[in-house]
Protein backbone atom coordinates (compact mmCIF):
# COMPACT_ATOMS: atom_id res chain seq x y z
CA UNK A 1 0.00 0.00 0.00
CA UNK A 2 1.32 3.76 -0.88
CA UNK A 3 1.56 6.37 1.66
CA UNK A 4 -1.23 8.03 2.03
CA UNK A 5 0.40 11.57 3.12
CA UNK A 6 1.85 12.05 -0.53
CA UNK A 7 -1.16 9.96 -2.47
CA UNK A 8 -2.72 11.90 -4.72
CA UNK A 9 -5.63 14.16 -3.21
CA UNK A 10 -8.77 13.66 -5.38
CA UNK A 11 -11.87 16.21 -3.36
CA UNK A 12 -15.36 15.83 -4.53
CA UNK A 13 -17.78 18.77 -3.71
CA UNK A 14 -21.37 17.63 -3.19
CA UNK A 15 -22.48 14.52 -2.08
CA UNK A 16 -25.91 13.87 -4.31
CA UNK A 17 -26.25 10.72 -5.91
CA UNK A 18 -23.95 10.85 -8.95
CA UNK A 19 -21.16 12.37 -5.86
CA UNK A 20 -21.65 9.90 -3.42
CA UNK A 21 -21.66 7.17 -5.88
CA UNK A 22 -17.79 8.63 -7.20
CA UNK A 23 -16.50 8.73 -4.40
CA UNK A 24 -17.74 5.15 -3.16
CA UNK A 25 -16.29 3.60 -6.39
CA UNK A 26 -12.94 5.96 -5.86
CA UNK A 27 -12.64 4.62 -2.48
CA UNK A 28 -12.73 1.44 -2.91
CA UNK A 29 -10.57 1.11 -6.08
CA UNK A 30 -7.84 3.86 -5.44
CA UNK A 31 -8.33 4.76 -1.03
CA UNK A 32 -8.72 0.75 -0.40
CA UNK A 33 -4.84 0.74 -2.39
CA UNK A 34 -3.25 3.81 -1.22
CA UNK A 35 -3.18 5.10 -4.46
CA UNK A 36 -5.57 8.04 -3.68
CA UNK A 37 -6.65 10.13 -0.58
CA UNK A 38 -10.52 10.29 -1.58
CA UNK A 39 -12.59 13.08 0.28
CA UNK A 40 -16.30 13.79 0.03
CA UNK A 41 -17.59 17.18 0.88
CA UNK A 42 -21.33 17.60 1.56
CA UNK A 43 -23.25 20.31 3.79
CA UNK A 44 -25.82 17.70 5.33
CA UNK A 45 -24.84 14.52 7.31
CA UNK A 46 -26.75 12.26 5.33
CA UNK A 47 -27.57 11.20 1.79
CA UNK A 48 -31.12 10.61 -0.12
CA UNK A 49 -31.72 9.60 -3.53
CA UNK A 50 -33.41 12.94 -4.80
CA UNK A 51 -35.83 11.22 -7.12
CA UNK A 52 -37.63 10.12 -4.08
CA UNK A 53 -38.51 13.43 -2.29
CA UNK A 54 -41.58 13.55 -3.77
CA UNK A 55 -42.44 10.27 -1.85
CA UNK A 56 -41.35 12.23 1.22
CA UNK A 57 -43.51 15.08 0.78
CA UNK A 58 -46.71 12.73 0.50
CA UNK A 59 -46.25 11.02 3.50
CA UNK A 60 -45.75 7.51 1.44
CA UNK A 61 -42.02 6.98 2.51
CA UNK A 62 -40.35 8.09 5.68
CA UNK A 63 -37.22 9.96 5.39
CA UNK A 64 -35.49 7.99 8.54
CA UNK A 65 -36.05 4.59 6.64
CA UNK A 66 -33.69 5.78 3.55
CA UNK A 67 -31.18 8.49 5.20
CA UNK A 68 -27.92 7.15 4.21
CA UNK A 69 -24.76 8.55 6.85
CA UNK A 70 -22.06 10.08 4.73
CA UNK A 71 -19.61 9.22 8.02
CA UNK A 72 -20.89 5.29 7.59
CA UNK A 73 -20.41 5.03 4.16
CA UNK A 74 -16.73 6.39 3.95
CA UNK A 75 -16.05 3.94 6.71
CA UNK A 76 -17.31 1.26 4.97
CA UNK A 77 -15.75 2.19 1.64
CA UNK A 78 -12.29 4.30 2.10
CA UNK A 79 -12.94 7.69 1.65
CA UNK A 80 -12.97 10.47 4.27
CA UNK A 81 -15.90 12.72 4.55
CA UNK A 82 -16.17 16.31 5.70
CA UNK A 83 -18.79 18.29 6.69
CA UNK A 84 -19.33 21.57 5.30
CA UNK A 85 -20.65 24.03 2.30
CA UNK A 86 -18.18 24.79 -0.56
CA UNK A 87 -18.01 28.81 -0.94
CA UNK A 88 -15.04 29.24 -2.54
CA UNK A 89 -11.54 28.29 -4.83
CA UNK A 90 -8.26 29.50 -4.49
CA UNK A 91 -6.97 27.91 -7.85
CA UNK A 92 -3.86 28.60 -7.79
CA UNK A 93 -3.34 27.49 -3.97
CA UNK A 94 -5.38 24.07 -5.02
CA UNK A 95 -7.35 24.80 -2.07
CA UNK A 96 -11.32 24.63 -1.44
CA UNK A 97 -12.61 27.45 1.18
CA UNK A 98 -15.50 25.47 3.58
CA UNK A 99 -17.97 27.84 5.18
CA UNK A 100 -18.49 27.18 9.00
CA UNK A 101 -20.70 24.79 10.22
CA UNK A 102 -23.09 25.29 13.00
CA UNK A 103 -25.20 23.28 15.11
CA UNK A 104 -29.17 23.00 15.92
CA UNK A 105 -28.80 26.62 18.21
CA UNK A 106 -26.56 28.18 16.20
CA UNK A 107 -23.26 27.96 17.80
CA UNK A 108 -20.09 27.41 15.64
CA UNK A 109 -19.46 23.27 15.23
CA UNK A 110 -16.38 23.39 12.86
CA UNK A 111 -14.87 26.71 12.10
CA UNK A 112 -13.82 27.79 8.30
CA UNK A 113 -11.10 25.67 6.95
CA UNK A 114 -9.53 25.03 3.76
CA UNK A 115 -9.19 21.57 1.74
CA UNK A 116 -6.48 20.86 -0.38
CA UNK A 117 -6.66 18.80 -3.48
CA UNK A 118 -4.89 17.63 -6.70
CA UNK A 119 -7.97 17.12 -8.46
CA UNK A 120 -11.19 18.69 -7.34
CA UNK A 121 -14.48 17.22 -9.13
CA UNK A 122 -17.55 19.79 -8.21
CA UNK A 123 -21.62 17.96 -8.17
CA UNK A 124 -23.02 20.43 -6.04
CA UNK A 125 -26.47 19.51 -8.18
CA UNK A 126 -29.03 22.09 -8.81
CA UNK A 127 -32.43 23.84 -6.63
CA UNK A 128 -35.52 25.22 -7.98
CA UNK A 129 -35.47 27.75 -10.45
CA UNK A 130 -38.42 30.40 -9.44
CA UNK A 131 -37.70 32.94 -11.85
CA UNK A 132 -38.05 35.66 -9.19
CA UNK A 133 -41.86 35.09 -9.35
CA UNK A 134 -43.11 37.35 -6.61
CA UNK A 135 -44.09 35.62 -3.59
CA UNK A 136 -42.63 32.23 -4.98
CA UNK A 137 -39.94 32.88 -1.89
CA UNK A 138 -41.84 33.29 0.92
CA UNK A 139 -45.31 31.59 -0.27
CA UNK A 140 -44.02 28.33 -2.47
CA UNK A 141 -42.24 25.48 -0.88
CA UNK A 142 -39.71 23.58 -3.04
CA UNK A 143 -38.66 20.15 -3.03
CA UNK A 144 -34.61 19.99 -3.43
CA UNK A 145 -33.55 19.15 0.06
CA UNK A 146 -34.91 16.37 2.32
CA UNK A 147 -36.07 19.06 5.24
CA UNK A 148 -38.02 20.94 2.46
CA UNK A 149 -39.54 17.78 1.60
CA UNK A 150 -40.20 17.07 5.48
CA UNK A 151 -41.53 20.83 6.15
CA UNK A 152 -44.28 20.15 3.37
CA UNK A 153 -45.77 16.63 5.04
CA UNK A 154 -45.90 18.12 7.92
CA UNK A 155 -47.90 21.32 6.64
CA UNK A 156 -49.74 19.00 4.58
CA UNK A 157 -50.97 16.74 7.80
CA UNK A 158 -51.52 19.36 9.97
CA UNK A 159 -53.39 21.35 7.43
CA UNK A 160 -55.69 18.11 7.46
CA UNK A 161 -56.00 17.80 11.46
CA UNK A 162 -56.97 21.65 11.39
CA UNK A 163 -59.86 20.88 8.63
CA UNK A 164 -61.03 18.31 10.37
CA UNK A 165 -61.27 19.87 14.16
CA UNK A 166 -62.69 23.32 13.08
CA UNK A 167 -66.23 23.58 13.38
CA UNK A 168 -66.29 26.68 10.63
CA UNK A 169 -66.64 25.64 6.81
CA UNK A 170 -63.67 25.32 5.08
CA UNK A 171 -62.42 28.55 3.56
CA UNK A 172 -61.69 28.23 -0.28
CA UNK A 173 -58.03 27.36 -0.31
CA UNK A 174 -58.13 25.32 2.60
CA UNK A 175 -56.98 21.56 1.51
CA UNK A 176 -56.01 22.58 -1.81
CA UNK A 177 -52.70 22.03 -3.27
CA UNK A 178 -50.78 23.63 -6.22
CA UNK A 179 -47.95 22.33 -7.73
CA UNK A 180 -46.51 24.53 -10.80
CA UNK A 181 -44.56 22.81 -13.04
CA UNK A 182 -45.79 19.50 -14.32
CA UNK A 183 -42.68 18.12 -15.31
CA UNK A 184 -41.34 14.68 -13.59
CA UNK A 185 -41.76 16.20 -10.08
CA UNK A 186 -44.84 17.73 -10.60
CA UNK A 187 -46.64 14.91 -12.20
CA UNK A 188 -45.43 11.90 -9.86
CA UNK A 189 -46.05 15.07 -6.85
CA UNK A 190 -49.50 14.82 -7.88
CA UNK A 191 -50.26 10.99 -8.14
CA UNK A 192 -49.01 10.25 -4.69
CA UNK A 193 -50.44 12.81 -2.79
CA UNK A 194 -53.76 11.96 -4.40
CA UNK A 195 -53.16 8.23 -3.03
CA UNK A 196 -51.57 9.56 0.46
CA UNK A 197 -54.24 12.27 1.39
CA UNK A 198 -56.84 9.84 1.05
CA UNK A 199 -54.93 7.19 3.25
CA UNK A 200 -54.49 10.10 5.88
CA UNK A 201 -58.12 10.90 5.79
CA UNK A 202 -58.64 7.04 6.42
CA UNK A 203 -56.98 7.42 9.72
CA UNK A 204 -60.01 9.05 11.77
CA UNK A 205 -60.05 12.41 10.05
CA UNK A 206 -63.94 11.46 9.37
CA UNK A 207 -65.16 15.28 8.78
CA UNK A 208 -63.10 15.50 5.90
CA UNK A 209 -64.00 14.11 2.62
CA UNK A 210 -61.12 13.93 0.08
CA UNK A 211 -63.15 13.66 -3.06
CA UNK A 212 -65.43 17.20 -2.49
CA UNK A 213 -63.04 18.86 -0.13
CA UNK A 214 -59.68 18.11 -1.26
CA UNK A 215 -58.08 19.58 -4.74
CA UNK A 216 -55.07 19.27 -6.81
CA UNK A 217 -53.97 21.36 -9.05
CA UNK A 218 -51.45 20.63 -12.12
CA UNK A 219 -50.10 24.36 -13.41
CA UNK A 220 -47.68 24.39 -16.49
CA UNK A 221 -46.47 26.78 -18.97
CA UNK A 222 -45.92 24.79 -21.30
CA UNK A 223 -48.47 24.09 -23.94
CA UNK A 224 -48.31 20.26 -22.22
CA UNK A 225 -47.45 18.44 -19.14
CA UNK A 226 -44.11 16.40 -19.21
CA UNK A 227 -42.82 18.43 -21.92
CA UNK A 228 -39.77 16.69 -22.32
CA UNK A 229 -40.90 13.68 -22.94
CA UNK A 230 -43.04 12.25 -25.93
CA UNK A 231 -46.02 13.50 -26.49
CA UNK A 232 -47.63 10.05 -26.33
CA UNK A 233 -46.14 9.55 -22.82
CA UNK A 234 -47.54 13.00 -21.83
CA UNK A 235 -51.19 12.47 -23.26
CA UNK A 236 -51.31 9.17 -21.60
CA UNK A 237 -50.29 10.66 -17.73
CA UNK A 238 -52.70 13.22 -18.65
CA UNK A 239 -55.54 11.33 -18.78
CA UNK A 240 -54.77 9.49 -15.84
CA UNK A 241 -54.47 12.38 -13.66
CA UNK A 242 -58.08 14.01 -14.95
CA UNK A 243 -58.51 10.42 -14.11
CA UNK A 244 -58.24 10.71 -10.68
CA UNK A 245 -59.99 14.68 -10.73
CA UNK A 246 -56.57 15.94 -10.56
CA UNK A 247 -56.95 19.91 -12.40
CA UNK A 248 -54.50 20.34 -14.80
CA UNK A 249 -53.89 23.58 -16.08
CA UNK A 250 -51.44 23.57 -19.36
CA UNK A 251 -50.44 27.25 -21.20
CA UNK A 252 -50.16 28.86 -18.05
CA UNK A 253 -47.51 30.74 -16.71
CA UNK A 254 -47.84 31.83 -12.70
CA UNK A 255 -47.19 35.42 -12.40
CA UNK A 256 -48.31 35.58 -8.29
CA UNK A 257 -47.53 32.89 -5.25
CA UNK A 258 -49.48 34.42 -2.54
CA UNK A 259 -50.51 32.71 1.11
CA UNK A 260 -53.95 31.82 -0.49
CA UNK A 261 -53.54 30.86 -3.99
CA UNK A 262 -51.57 31.27 -6.99
CA UNK A 263 -52.36 33.37 -10.16
CA UNK A 264 -51.52 33.07 -13.95
CA UNK A 265 -51.02 35.46 -17.02
CA UNK A 266 -54.26 34.87 -18.08
CA UNK A 267 -55.39 35.98 -15.00
CA UNK A 268 -56.60 32.84 -13.39
CA UNK A 269 -56.24 32.83 -9.50
CA UNK A 270 -55.96 29.19 -8.59
CA UNK A 271 -57.13 28.98 -4.28
CA UNK A 272 -54.31 26.82 -2.27
CA UNK A 273 -53.01 26.65 1.19
CA UNK A 274 -50.35 24.81 -0.01
CA UNK A 275 -48.38 25.57 -3.25
CA UNK A 276 -45.26 23.32 -4.66
CA UNK A 277 -42.74 25.08 -7.13
CA UNK A 278 -41.30 22.25 -9.17
CA UNK A 279 -40.66 24.32 -12.33
CA UNK A 280 -36.91 24.79 -13.52
CA UNK A 281 -33.51 23.98 -12.19
CA UNK A 282 -30.92 26.44 -11.54
CA UNK A 283 -27.31 25.82 -10.11
CA UNK A 284 -25.94 27.46 -6.91
CA UNK A 285 -25.51 31.23 -7.37
CA UNK A 286 -22.33 30.57 -5.46
CA UNK A 287 -20.72 28.99 -8.70
CA UNK A 288 -20.92 32.17 -10.95
CA UNK A 289 -18.36 33.56 -8.82
CA UNK A 290 -15.87 30.65 -7.93
CA UNK A 291 -12.21 31.26 -9.35
CA UNK A 292 -13.00 32.22 -12.55
CA UNK A 293 -14.28 29.23 -13.41
CA UNK A 294 -16.86 29.60 -16.98
CA UNK A 295 -20.56 29.20 -16.00
CA UNK A 296 -23.48 29.84 -18.12
CA UNK A 297 -27.05 31.78 -17.19
CA UNK A 298 -28.29 28.98 -15.35
CA UNK A 299 -24.57 29.21 -13.15
CA UNK A 300 -23.78 26.01 -14.50
CA UNK A 301 -19.75 25.09 -14.94
CA UNK A 302 -19.56 25.19 -18.48
CA UNK A 303 -17.40 21.93 -19.22
CA UNK A 304 -15.94 20.06 -21.90
CA UNK A 305 -16.89 16.16 -23.42
CA UNK A 306 -14.23 15.04 -20.76
CA UNK A 307 -15.85 16.57 -17.80
CA UNK A 308 -12.98 19.20 -17.29
CA UNK A 309 -14.03 22.47 -16.93
CA UNK A 310 -13.23 24.80 -19.51
CA UNK A 311 -10.87 26.95 -17.79
CA UNK A 312 -8.79 24.67 -15.31
CA UNK A 313 -8.00 21.29 -16.56
CA UNK A 314 -7.47 20.20 -12.57
CA UNK A 315 -11.48 20.74 -12.00
CA UNK A 316 -14.17 18.48 -13.20
CA UNK A 317 -17.98 19.01 -12.51
CA UNK A 318 -20.96 17.16 -13.57
CA UNK A 319 -24.81 16.35 -12.93
CA UNK A 320 -27.12 19.06 -12.52
CA UNK A 321 -24.62 21.91 -11.67
CA UNK A 322 -22.57 21.45 -14.80
CA UNK A 323 -23.26 22.08 -18.89
CA UNK A 324 -21.69 19.49 -21.02
CA UNK A 325 -21.92 19.15 -24.63
CA UNK A 326 -24.20 16.73 -26.31
CA UNK A 327 -22.53 15.95 -29.75
CA UNK A 328 -24.97 15.25 -32.78
CA UNK A 329 -27.44 17.42 -30.53
CA UNK A 330 -28.61 21.31 -30.64
CA UNK A 331 -29.02 21.25 -26.59
CA UNK A 332 -27.15 20.29 -23.59
CA UNK A 333 -26.78 16.99 -21.53
CA UNK A 334 -30.23 17.22 -19.47
CA UNK A 335 -30.06 16.95 -15.92
CA UNK A 336 -31.09 14.08 -15.22
CA UNK A 337 -30.61 11.10 -12.65
CA UNK A 338 -29.72 8.77 -15.42
CA UNK A 339 -27.04 11.19 -16.64
CA UNK A 340 -25.30 11.86 -13.23
CA UNK A 341 -25.30 8.14 -12.94
CA UNK A 342 -23.36 7.50 -16.02
CA UNK A 343 -20.69 10.21 -15.31
CA UNK A 344 -20.05 8.87 -11.77
CA UNK A 345 -19.35 5.49 -13.95
CA UNK A 346 -17.10 7.60 -16.10
CA UNK A 347 -14.97 9.77 -13.79
CA UNK A 348 -14.50 6.55 -11.53
CA UNK A 349 -12.11 4.84 -14.47
CA UNK A 350 -11.04 8.12 -15.87
CA UNK A 351 -9.64 9.49 -12.73
CA UNK A 352 -7.69 6.20 -12.16
CA UNK A 353 -6.20 6.39 -16.02
CA UNK A 354 -5.40 10.80 -14.72
CA UNK A 355 -3.43 9.61 -12.13
CA UNK A 356 -1.64 7.01 -13.81
CA UNK A 357 -0.40 9.58 -15.72
CA UNK A 358 -2.59 8.65 -18.67
CA UNK A 359 -5.31 10.80 -20.99
CA UNK A 360 -8.69 11.65 -19.95
CA UNK A 361 -11.11 10.17 -22.44
CA UNK A 362 -14.34 12.08 -23.49
CA UNK A 363 -17.51 11.18 -21.94
CA UNK A 364 -20.29 10.00 -24.17
CA UNK A 365 -24.20 10.50 -23.21
CA UNK A 366 -26.33 7.17 -23.60
CA UNK A 367 -30.05 8.07 -23.02
CA UNK A 368 -31.83 5.17 -22.05
CA UNK A 369 -35.28 6.77 -21.71
CA UNK A 370 -37.47 8.23 -19.62
CA UNK A 371 -40.03 6.89 -16.59
CA UNK A 372 -42.56 8.71 -14.94
CA UNK A 373 -44.17 7.08 -12.00
CA UNK A 374 -47.64 7.99 -10.90
CA UNK A 375 -47.72 5.70 -7.93
CA UNK A 376 -49.73 2.80 -7.52
CA UNK A 377 -51.97 4.05 -10.40
CA UNK A 378 -49.68 3.88 -13.13
CA UNK A 379 -46.09 4.40 -14.58
CA UNK A 380 -45.61 5.16 -18.20
CA UNK A 381 -42.25 5.34 -19.88
CA UNK A 382 -40.17 5.46 -22.91
CA UNK A 383 -36.60 2.81 -23.58
CA UNK A 384 -34.50 4.18 -26.23
CA UNK A 385 -31.43 2.62 -27.42
CA UNK A 386 -29.59 0.68 -30.38
CA UNK A 387 -30.39 -2.92 -29.39
CA UNK A 388 -34.49 -1.45 -29.47
CA UNK A 389 -33.75 -0.13 -32.65
CA UNK A 390 -35.76 2.67 -31.46
CA UNK A 391 -37.84 3.68 -29.05
CA UNK A 392 -40.18 1.34 -27.25
CA UNK A 393 -43.26 2.71 -24.84
CA UNK A 394 -44.15 1.30 -21.92
CA UNK A 395 -46.88 1.50 -19.30
CA UNK A 396 -48.40 -0.50 -15.94
CA UNK A 397 -46.84 -2.70 -14.04
CA UNK A 398 -43.44 -3.31 -16.31
CA UNK A 399 -42.77 0.25 -16.15
CA UNK A 400 -43.12 0.65 -12.72
CA UNK A 401 -40.88 -2.55 -12.24
CA UNK A 402 -37.93 -0.59 -14.11
CA UNK A 403 -38.73 2.44 -12.28
CA UNK A 404 -37.99 0.82 -8.63
CA UNK A 405 -34.94 -0.54 -10.43
CA UNK A 406 -33.20 2.64 -11.17
CA UNK A 407 -33.66 3.40 -7.15
CA UNK A 408 -31.88 0.06 -6.78
CA UNK A 409 -29.26 0.32 -9.53
CA UNK A 410 -28.14 3.53 -7.49
CA UNK A 411 -28.54 1.43 -4.18
CA UNK A 412 -26.12 -1.07 -6.04
CA UNK A 413 -23.61 1.09 -6.83
CA UNK A 414 -23.31 2.33 -3.15
CA UNK A 415 -23.60 -1.03 -1.36
CA UNK A 416 -23.12 -3.99 -3.15
CA UNK A 417 -25.62 -6.48 -4.10
CA UNK A 418 -26.26 -8.92 -1.31
CA UNK A 419 -26.74 -5.47 1.06
CA UNK A 420 -29.16 -4.60 -1.28
CA UNK A 421 -31.31 -7.62 -1.31
CA UNK A 422 -31.44 -7.76 2.26
CA UNK A 423 -32.32 -4.55 2.84
CA UNK A 424 -35.32 -4.64 0.03
CA UNK A 425 -36.26 -7.52 2.02
CA UNK A 426 -36.13 -5.91 5.64
CA UNK A 427 -38.24 -3.09 3.89
CA UNK A 428 -41.04 -5.26 2.71
CA UNK A 429 -41.58 -7.19 6.22
CA UNK A 430 -41.52 -3.65 8.19
CA UNK A 431 -44.02 -2.33 5.82
CA UNK A 432 -46.53 -5.10 6.78
CA UNK A 433 -46.23 -3.85 10.41
CA UNK A 434 -46.50 -0.01 9.65
CA UNK A 435 -49.15 2.92 8.55
CA UNK A 436 -49.70 2.87 4.59
CA UNK A 437 -48.52 6.76 4.92
CA UNK A 438 -46.71 8.80 7.42
CA UNK A 439 -48.81 10.27 9.96
CA UNK A 440 -46.25 13.15 11.43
Amino acid sequence: MGNMADAHHIVIVGGGAGGLELATRLGDTLGRRGRARVTLVDRSRTHLWKPLLHEFAAGSMDLDHHALNYLAQARWHHFRFRLGEMDGLDRKRKVVSAAPTHDEDGRELIPRREIPYDTLVIAVGSHTNDFGTPGAREHALSLDMPEQAERFHKRLVNACIRANAQREPLRPEQLKVAIIGAGATGVELAAELHKTTRELVAYGLDKIDPEKDMQLTLIEAAPRILPAVPERLSKAAEKLLRGLNVRVLTGERVTEVAATGVVTASGKRVPAELTVWAAGIMAPGFLKDLGGLETNRLNQLVVRETLETTRDPDIFAFGDCASCPWPGHERVVPPTAQAAHQQASHLARMLSRRIAGEPVKPWRYRDFGSLVSLGEYSTVGSLMGALLGGTLFIEGLFARLMYVSLYRMHLYALHGLAKVVLDTLAKIITRRTEPRVKLH
